[in-house]
This record gives structure tokens, C-alpha cells and sequence, in this order.
């Protein structure tokens, strides 16, 4: 008769490992995901007092372990590593859109770590909102509230420190600051 632990692994080794592909890019790292999983499944197997709610003990160990593997993966996230991003390239002498995303780059920077982290890995590493939320342990509509707070934030600081033309696509085509007390905000 087969252990309790080959049992699982029979029944449940396929599935987690194309879980976890899905929600892991590296190959690599869902491998080792998938170790780590088993590992503690057989550690913490004897703490099963209902065997009917299996699939759920289970599920909720590879949940936690692809959280711990993303909350370990997490960089302090700085501006500064995403300044020539930031640059607008298609304004024929620059100077506007320069001065608008250095002004940018100081804002994302004093925004509050929660919002500043959302900002950085959507529009600079290119993850899309169920990635983030992923990555930072959130439900979807808490990343996609995160990502649109975030961006309010930066809206709002930038009203409030200019007034800008536009042309008639929408584009910054000239700005001028609202007053000496908002001239800091971008410095």
C-alpha cells in the first residue's frame, strides 16, 4: 500500500506543476516552487486532520509558496533606475517633455511606497495589473485600484504645480507654472 505522501504525489504533482507554470515565467523557479511545495507538504502532513479537505490544504501551500517566492523576488524600487525611460522621444526639441519627466521622476519618487512600487513595476518593467497583484500578494482589484490611485496621485501633483496646453490629440505641447510656491515640486 502506497504512503499518504506518494498519494499525493500521485495525484497532485501534475496539476500544481502546470499551476504553478502559469502563474511563474521562469521555468526554473516553477521547478523549484514545486519542490518547495512538496517539501512542506511532507512536513506539515501530519497537521492534516481532515483528509476530505486535501485539495484545499494543498492548493493553499502552493498559493502561499508562490507568494513567498514573489515576496522574496521584490527590489526596492528607485526612479532613478528608470530614467532614460522616462524620456519622451518623438518632441522635436525636447525641452517640454524633459522638464516634464524629470518633474515626473521626482513625483513617482516621493509618492508613498505602496503607490510608487505599483507605478514602477506597471509602466517600467511592463507588468500587466494581474502580474502585479500577483507579485504583491493582492487581489486583482486591489492592484488595479493601487495602479489607478497611484496614477491620480501623480495627476493631481502635476495640476497642481502647472497649467498645460495641449493640442488637439491631448499631447503637452507647453506648460507654465502655477506659482513660485509649486516651483519646488520639481526641483
Amino acid at each position: 500500500m502506497s504512503t499518504a505522501f506518494e498519494i499525493i504525489w500521485d495525484e497532485f504533482s501534475i496539476p500544481l506543476r502546470s499551476y504553478i507554470k502559469r502563474r511563474v515565467s521562469k521555468e526554473q523557479d516553477a521547478e523549484d516552487i514545486i519542490q518547495t511545495v512538496f517539501l512542506k507538504l511532507l512536513a506539515n502532513l501530519k497537521d492534516l486532520k481532515d483528509t476530505n479537505k486535501l485539495r484545499a490544504w494543498v492548493y493553499t501551500i502552493t498559493r502561499n509558496t508562490i507568494h513567498d517566492y514573489y515576496k522574496s523576488q521584490r527590489q526596492v524600487l528607485n526612479i532613478d533606475d528608470y530614467s532614460e525611460e522616462i524620456q519622451i522621444e518623438d518632441d522635436i526639441d525636447g525641452t517640454v517633455d524633459d522638464e516634464i519627466a524629470q518633474c515626473l521622476k521626482i513625483m513617482v519618487q516621493n509618492l508613498p511606497e505602496k503607490y510608487k512600487e505599483a507605478v514602477l513595476l506597471t509602466e517600467f518593467q511592463n507588468l500587466t495589473q494581474s502580474e502585479l497583484a500577483l507579485q504583491l500578494g493582492l487581489s486583482l482589484p486591489g492592484a488595479k485600484s493601487r495602479v489607478q490611485r497611484a496614477r491620480k496621485y501623480l495627476k493631481d501633483m502635476l495640476l497642481s504645480c502647472c497649467d498645460f496646453e495641449m493640442d488637439h490629440r491631448g499631447n503637452i505641447i507647453d506648460y507654465k507654472r502655477k506659482s513660485e510656491v509649486y516651483n519646488s515640486c520639481c526641483k
